[in-house]
C-alpha cells in the first residue's frame, strides 16, 4: 500500500481496523482511503503519450493503514515525539506538548528527549550540518523540530525562576546541535524575556513598597456591621460613576479587558487536573491566567451589584433605570460578541439580592424585560438551538470578505473580532473529561486518548484567542478608573442591603421568570454519549424536572435560598430565571476545585446496558485541607475500586488503598460508613450530597457513623 504526500490529497476514514500492541504501547489502527490523481493518457504524434484533451483527470483511491498512539509508557510517548510518523498522526506532537503537564514535568520530558552531548571533536572537525544549519542525523533534526514547536507554542513551560534550568538544558543542546538555527535564537530570546520580566517585576515591587499599590480595586468589607451602610453611603467616589458613561463606552471597555485577559490565558492551565490543584497548600500561584479571568468576571458582577444596590434612597423607577442600563450594556456586549461580560451581567441580574426587588423590576419597561429574557436564553441548556455553545459556534463561523493576498490557513484581517467566550464553558468540558476518563490504563500505560480529547478543547481555545486579537478598541482611562472605584459588596452585604431596600414580606410577581439550568450530570451523560457515538439516555428513574447546577467559573451558592413569592403562580417555562449564586471569590467554589452538582440524578452510561453512574467528590482526611477530587462512580464499582481511584486522583500511592476506609458525608455532622467490598453506588445514601472522605483505618478519630444496612 503506497502513500502519497500533499495537502490536496485528503485522508478520509474508511473503517476501524482494531489495535496493535507493542512493548509499552497500544496503537489504534484504521484503514483510510487515500485519494490520488492521474491524468488519462492518449497517444500523441510519434506514438508518444500526451495528456488527454478531455483533461481530464480521473480519481484513484488506495487504502492505507494508519496507526495512532492510544496509550503508552512515558518513555514510549517521548520516543514517539522523535520517531513518530507526523504524516500519519499529525496531532500527536501538539497534543503532547499542550497536555504533558497533566502527567509529567517539563524537566522529566527533557531528560528523556535530549540526547547527551557528543564527545569533544578534534580541532578543525565539526558536526556535519545541512545547509539550513540542522544536524545531518535524522533523530537530532527531529528533536530540534520538537523543541522549536515547544518554544514557540508553550514558552511558559520553560519558566523556572530564577535560574530557568529547563531552558538552560535546551540552550545547551541547541548550542551544539543547531547553534545557527532559529530554535537557538528563540531560546536565547525567551531567556532574555524572562530576565527582563523579572527585573520589571522587581522594580514594581520596590515602587509599591515605597508608595503603595496604585489603582487598587475596592474590595468587599466583610466586617461592615448592619446599620453602617449609611456611613458608607456618605463616602462618595471621586469622578463620574460607572453608569454615568454611555452604554457603548462601558461595553467596549469591558470587551477590551475581557479580550486581553482571554488572549493571555495559557490553555494548559484550563486542564481539569491542573486547575483543580489551585487549592493545594502553597499553590496560590497555580493557573494565574485563569484566575485573572475569574477575578475580572467577579469584578463585573460586583459592579452590577454595587451600582444597583448601592443607593438605598433611590425610588423604584430610579433603580429600574439602572437595571435597564445594565440590560442595555449586556445587549451591547452581545453585539460585540463578548460572552464573558454578558454572562457576568446576567448572573448578577439573576442573583437573589437583585431578582427579589419586585418594585424595581415592576418599573422596568416591557421592551427591556423582553431583551433580558432573550439574552438569558443564551446560557440556558434547556434549549439546544439557543445554547451558548451553539451560538458561539455560529459566531465563529462568521467570516468577513477575504482579501486576495490572505495566506491559506491564516486569519483574514477582515474577520469580525472575537468572540470572547465564557471560559467556564471550557472548564466544564475539561473537568468532565478529567472526571470521566482514567489517567492510566491497564499495564501502567498513560491514557493518551484522553489527552487527545483534551487537546481538541485546548486547540479550540487557541483558535478563539487568535480571533480575539482582531478587536480594535482603545482603553478609556476614566471608565477604567470608574470600574476600579465601583463599590464592591460581599455576598452577605448584598443580601442584607437588598432586604433593607425591599423587606421580604411582599410577593414578587414582577420579577422576570427564568428557567433553571440542566444538571451537570445530564450534560456529562450527553457528552459521553457523543463521544461513544450513541444517543444520550437518562436513567428510567431520572426526575423529569432538571435540577439547578453550577458550571466551573460560575458563582458559589448564596447563603440564602430564594424567597418563594407567596401567592404568586408557579414559574412558567420561559427564559432562564433567577440564580441564587454570586461569584465573589476568585476561587469560585471555596475549598472545592470546582462546584459540581451533587444532588443530581443518575447517569445512564451509553453502551453499557444496565450501568448507571454519578459524579462524586472524594477528599482525604489529612493535613492538606478539605481538598476534593471528582471521580465518576458507576453502578459496578465496589469500595476498593473507588478508594483506589480516589487515591490515584490525589496522587497517593495506590498500594495503600487497603489502609483506607470510605465514608459518605451526611447532613447533621453524620457520616455513613461504606463497608469493605460493598457496592458504593447502592450502599450510599441517594438523598445526600455525593461528598465522601477517606480516612486511615488505624486512625483514632471519633466519628458518628450509621450502618449502610
Amino acid at each position: 500500500m503506497d502513500r502519497t504526500a500533499g495537502k490536496d490529497l485528503a485522508l478520509a476514514p474508511l473503517q476501524d481496523w482494531g489495535e496493535e500492541t507493542e512493548e509499552g504501547a497500544v496503537y489504534s489502527v484504521s484503514l483510510r482511503r487515500q485519494l490520488s490523481r492521474r491524468s488519462s493518457p492518449r497517444e500523441g504524434p510519434g506514438g508518444s503519450q500526451a495528456p488527454s484533451p478531455a483533461a481530464d483527470a480521473f480519481l484513484h483511491y488506495r487504502t492505507s493503514k494508519v496507526r495512532t498512539l492510544r496509550a503508552a509508557r512515558l518513555e514510549c510517548l517521548v520516543r514517539e515525539l522523535v520517531s513518530g510518523d507526523r504524516e500519519q498522526d499529525p496531532g500527536f506532537v501538539p497534543a503532547f506538548l499542550a497536555t504533558h503537564r497533566a502527567f509529567v514535568s517539563t524537566a522529566r520530558v527533557l531528560g528523556l528527549l535530549l540526547p547527551p552531548p557528543p564527545p569533544p571533536l578534534p580541532p578543525g572537525i565539526e558536526i556535519k550540518k545541512t545547509e539550513g544549519g540542522l544536524p545531518v542525523n535524522k533523530n537530532l533534526r527531529a528533536v530540534v523540530s520538537v523543541l522549536g514547536s515547544w518554544l514557540r507554542d508553550h514558552p511558559q513551560d520553560f519558566r523556572a525562576p530564577p535560574a530557568h534550568s529547563d531552558l538552560g538544558s535546551v540552550r545547551t543542546f541547541l548550542g551544539w546541535a543547531a547553534p545557527a538555527g532559529p530554535e537557538a535564537r528563540e531560546a536565547e530570546k525567551l531567556l532574555g524575556d524572562f530576565l527582563e520580566e523579572a527585573e520589571r517585576k522587581q522594580e514594581e515591587e520596590q515602587s509599591e513598597a515605597r508608595t503603595g499599590p496604585a489603582g487598587a480595586a475596592q474590595t468587599p468589607r466583610p466586617d461592615l456591621p448592619e446599620g453602617c451602610w449609611e456611613e458608607e453611603e456618605g463616602l462618595a467616589q471621586e469622578g463620574p460613576e460607572l453608569l454615568d458613561f454611555s452604554v457603548d463606552e462601558v461595553a467596549e471597555q469591558l470587551t477590551l479587558m475581557d479580550a486581553e485577559l482571554f488572549s493571555r490565558v495559557r490553555p494548559c492551565e484550563c486542564l481539569g487536573s491542573v486547575w483543580s490543584q489551585r487549592d493545594r497548600p502553597g499553590a496560590a500561584g497555580t493557573a494565574p491566567t485563569v484566575r485573572a479571568t475569574v477575578t475580572q468576571f467577579n469584578m463585573v458582577i460586583g459592579c452590577v451589584l454595587g451600582s444597583v444596590l448601592g443607593a438605598q434612597g433611590l425610588a423604584a423607577p430610579q433603580r429600574a433605570q439602572r437595571l435597564e442600563k445594565w440590560i442595555c450594556i449586556a445587549q451591547r456586549c452581545r453585539e460585540l460578541r463578548n460572552f464573558s461580560s454578558l454572562r457576568a451581567i446576567l448572573s448578577a441580574l439573576q442573583s437573589n439580592p437583585i431578582y427579589r426587588l419586585k418594585r424595581s423590576w415592576g418599573a422596568v419597561s416591557r421592551e427591556r424585560l423582553s431583551t433580558f429574557r432573550k439574552l438569558s436564553q443564551i446560557f440556558s441548556d434547556e434549549n439546544n438551538h439557543l445554547s451558548s455553545r451553539e451560538i458561539l459556534s455560529q459566531e465563529e463561523a462568521t467570516e468577513g470578505p477575504q482579501e486576495e493576498d490572505t495566506l491559506p490557513g491564516s486569519l483574514s484581517p477582515n474577520l469580525p473580532p472575537g468572540p470572547v467566550p465564557y471560559l467556564g464553558t471550557f472548564l466544564t468540558d475539561l473537568v468532565m473529561l478529567d472526571t470521566a476518563l482514567p489517567d492510566m490504563l491497564e499495564g501502567e500505560l498513560i491514557n493518551f486518548e484522553k489527552r487527545r480529547k483534551e487537546w481538541e478543547i485546548l486547540a479550540h481555545i487557541q483558535q478563539l484567542q487568535k480571533r480575539c486579537r482582531n478587536y480594535r478598541l482603545s482603553p478609556h482611562a476614566p471608565i477604567l478608573a470608574a470600574l476600579r472605584a465601583q463599590r464592591q459588596l460581599s455576598e452577605e452585604q448584598s443580601y442584607h442591603v437588598s432586604r433593607v431596600i425591599e423587606p421580604p414580606a411582599a410577593s414578587c410577581p414582577s420579577s422576570p421568570r427564568i428557567r433553571r439550568r440542566l444538571s451537570l450530570t445530564k450534560r456529562l451523560s450527553a457528552k459521553l454519549s457523543r463521544e461513544r457515538g450513541s444517543p444520550p439516555g437518562g436513567s428510567p428513574g431520572d426526575p423529569s424536572s432538571p435540577t439547578s447546577s453550577l458550571s466551573p467559573g460560575s458563582p458559589p451558592s448564596s447563603p440564602r435560598t430564594r424567597e418563594p413569592p407567596p401567592g404568586s403562580p408557579p414559574a412558567s417555562p420561559g427564559p432562564q430565571g433567577p440564580s441564587t449564586k454570586l461569584p465573589l471569590s476568585p476561587d469560585l467554589a471555596g475549598s472545592r476545585p470546582l462546584a459540581l452538582p451533587l444532588r443530581s440524578s443518575h447517569i445512564s452510561l451509553p453502551g453499557q446496558q444496565g450501568s448507571e453512574a454519578r459524579v462524586i467528590h472524594v477528599s482525604i482526611d489529612n493535613d492538606h485541607g478539605n481538598l476534593y477530587r471528582s471521580i465518576l462512580l458507576t453502578s459496578q464499582d465496589k469500595a476498593p475500586t473507588v478508594v483506589q481511584r480516589a487515591l490515584q486522583k490525589h496522587n497517593v500511592a495506590q498500594p495503600w488503598a487497603r489502609d483506607y476506609q470510605l465514608f459518605q458525608v451526611l447532613p447533621g455532622d453524620r457520616e455513613l460508613l461504606i463497608p469493605d467490598n460493598a457496592n458504593v453506588f447502592y450502599a450510599m445514601s441517594p438523598a445526600a450530597p455525593g461528598d465522601f472522605v477517606l480516612r486511615r483505618k488505624d486512625g483514632a478519630q471519633h466519628t458518628t457513623t450509621i450502618s449502610s444496612t
